[in-house]
């Protein structure tokens, strides 16, 4: 099944499960699958180990200028170079949101999310995709659970990666994180006002993944066979 021109904007807070859903969603669907996140975490990641603060200055676009963020069979890259591994780690965990909230960083890749689309259907997944990115998405999606889940999901998967880090310290982060991703002045997480909301906090992925599946089919008409 193949939809074309369509757009879901999945959106949320950090450790919702929206990248792994999302992606699972758009291979389900047949569409292609745009990781916002990651592109932001590159670029976090990148201007931090360069030694850049996350504060407006006059070299911040020059340099923003010079990096290309690409996305390739589940990796990212930054100039060419694979950082996948780098940008799921506590510390990119903890700065990413105050580079994100950098209004030349938001600038610099509205364009580039939006181009994505043009392209044909997508589902993409972020903080802001329904609200600012794709305000005119097909289907918008508010996808969260509390925050003890939350924790709990990013601290396995950190945990599986031989990463060393307390529940508790992952919980501060993810608590710290909704708060300022909730009160920054650009682009602020919230819920876009026709969007669904879908509290995951009692649901397995496959559960999540399915739900979604049925909610853009019965909220589309845009259904190639």
């Amino acid at each position: 099944m193949i939809m074309k021109n369509l757009v879901v904007a999945i959106d949320g807070p950090a450790g919702a499960g929206k990248s792994s859903v999302a992606k699972k969603v758009a291979e389900l669907l047949g569409l292609d699958y745009l990781d916002t996140g990651a592109i932001y975490r590159a670029l976090a990641f990148y201007l931090n180990a360069m030694g850049f603060e996350p504060v407006e200055s006059p070299y911040l676009t020059e340099i923003l200028s010079k990096i290309k963020v690409s996305l390739s069979d589940g990796c990212v890259y930054i100039n060419g170079a694979d950082v996948t591994e780098h940008i799921r780690s506590p510390r990119v965990d903890s700065i990413v949101s105050s580079y994100a909230a950098l209004p030349t960083v938001r600038r610099c890749l509205l364009s580039i999310q939006r181009e994505q689309a043009e392209e044909g259907g997508l589902v993409a997944d972020g903080r802001d995709m329904g609200t600012v990115v794709f305000p005119d998405a097909t289907i918008k999606i508010y996808l969260t659970a509390s925050d003890s889940v939350r924790a709990k999901r990013r601290h396995l998967q950190l945990l599986e990666r031989g990463e060393k880090v307390s529940f508790d310290e992952v919980l501060r982060q993810i608590q710290n994180r909704d708060q300022f991703d909730s009160n920054r002045e650009i682009a602020p997480l919230c819920q876009a006002s026709d969007a669904i909301f879908v509290d995951t906090s009692s649901m397995t992925e496959d559960e999540v993944v399915d739900y979604l599946v049925r909610l853009v089919k019965e909220n589309s008409n845009q259904v190639v066979l």
